[in-house]
């Protein structure tokens, strides 16, 4: 447990910013609500098993481009020296011309629809595509990419019925979740963040243990995160029998933290932790990753009928998406703000503002720079990871009675592991 208490310490001048919005504008935005939610009071009914949720050291990615031509091998074994994938294109080689036979089956793919997680916020697996388009990478691997703002859970069944063609998801489980649930056949294609993102915000001298939790009531918007419930379980509180929830309305945690009849409820560490320290409101927060819960955020994901049907479009959009994100984490604070103006641009209807989302984005930079493997490219799916989210997620009632699904057709590390050299993307002069 981390007590946290304003003044906040400041790992870089970016994450002195909160995460989902300024004090006056953003307070009640999140990043699993539309705008409009209303304010927070607390409801008696208590919920039912969870749900699918919305996802250190001072490390830095390089985001100097490979020049080189040897493979990196993914967790199934896939392994690309150029990047071809399962396509008939021409491979790609760093600093040479884009193929014209690949460019060619890259415009015969059409436009490919990217639906974000939560408008365009600056967050994994949304603020590479941002960044990939304003640079034009995507024009220059001659693909046309249309981005629409969304939420992550509303993704899934637009993919499914071919509406779009990529996505942002909140997590690897949310995705096998709704696969398993719906008989979808959806496939992650990049993993960006190796932990839970969730937290479990508490008010200050609540608790000094988990344990201390027993018998108490936290509020929750719909259902508790599985990563909080198995951070819990793994103290041996249960939900229903050791303490209990109810439903709060609403997404701001500076109401939440006031409600009477609740010591705390669950926030992402990218957003609701910025906001109450901005506003200089103390608070202790369990961070589920400490207690050794596995998770996972900023995946994208994708059709096995696309994939199937253009997988050199599939990479390549990969391709220049992960250059985006190496762009991002090299220079945080810029991206941030190339959020905002996307944001902005859109009307900004979830009042995000540019304190929060310098904040979420430091955030994720700090836990993908730190989490990822040296020498790993950036968002390669680890199949370990993945199955031990899956079994945990699985134990705390996530996939109901049947258990943990097998999630060997939910996710492809072929295509992303082509783009890499090492943990450099393969880009044509």
């Amino acid at each position: 447990m981390r007590s946290r208490a304003f003044p906040a310490v400041v790992l870089t001048a970016a994450l002195a910013f909160a995460a989902c919005g300024d004090d006056d504008d953003d307070d009640g935005a999140a990043e699993s609500a539309p705008a409009g939610t209303p304010a927070a009071t607390a409801a008696p009914a208590p919920t039912s098993a969870a749900s699918a949720p919305g996802t250190e050291t001072d490390a830095s990615t390089d985001s100097t481009l490979s020049t080189g031509s040897t493979g990196s091998t993914g967790s199934t074994g896939s392994t690309g020296s150029t990047g071809t994938g399962g396509g008939a294109g021409a491979a790609v080689v760093a600093g040479a011309p884009f193929p014209e036979d690949r460019c060619a089956e890259n415009e015969a793919a059409g436009t490919i629809t990217y639906l974000s997680g939560f408008d365009f916020a600056a967050t994994a697996s949304i603020i590479d595509v941002v960044i990939a388009d304003q640079a034009g990478y995507y024009e220059d691997l001659c693909l046309d990419v249309e981005l629409q703002p969304s939420f992550s859970t509303a993704n899934y069944p637009i993919l499914a019925s071919g509406d779009a063609q990529v996505a942002s998801g909140g997590s690897f489980s949310e995705v096998v979740n709704y696969a398993a649930a719906n008989e979808a056949d959806l496939v992650a294609v990049a993993v960006e963040g190796r932990s839970a993102i969730d937290s479990l915000i508490l008010k200050p001298g609540t608790a000094t243990a988990l344990e201390d939790l027993a018998g108490t009531t936290i509020g929750v918007k719909g259902a508790i995160p599985p990563s909080v419930a198995a951070m819990l379980a793994g103290a041996g509180l249960v939900e229903g029998d050791d303490y209990e929830t109810v439903l709060i309305d609403g997404f701001d945690p500076l109401t939440h933290i006031t409600l009477e009849g609740i010591v705390g409820f669950p926030g992402y560490k990218s957003n609701e932790p910025g906001q109450l320290e901005r506003a200089g409101v103390p608070f202790d927060l369990f961070d589920p990753t400490e207690y050794g819960v596995p998770g996972s955020f900023g995946v994208l994901v994708t059709s096995r009928d696309f994939l199937d049907e253009h997988p050199i479009a599939a990479e390549d959009f990969l391709r220049a998406t992960m250059r985006g994100l190496q762009d991002a984490l090299a220079d945080p604070e810029a991206a941030a703000a190339a959020a905002i103006e996307r944001i902005e641009a859109g009307g900004n209807p979830n009042f995000l503002s540019p304190e929060g989302e310098a904040f979420r984005w430091a955030t994720d930079t700090e836990l993908i720079t730190t989490q990822t493997p040296p020498g790993t490219g950036v968002g390669i799916p680890d199949a370990a990871l993945l199955q031990d989210e899956v079994d945990a997620y699985a134990e705390v009632g996530l996939f109901g009675d049947s258990g943990a699904p097998a999630i060997s057709e939910r996710f492809d590390a072929g295509p992303i592991s082509a783009v890499y050299d090492g943990d450099q993307v393969i880009w044509p002069g």
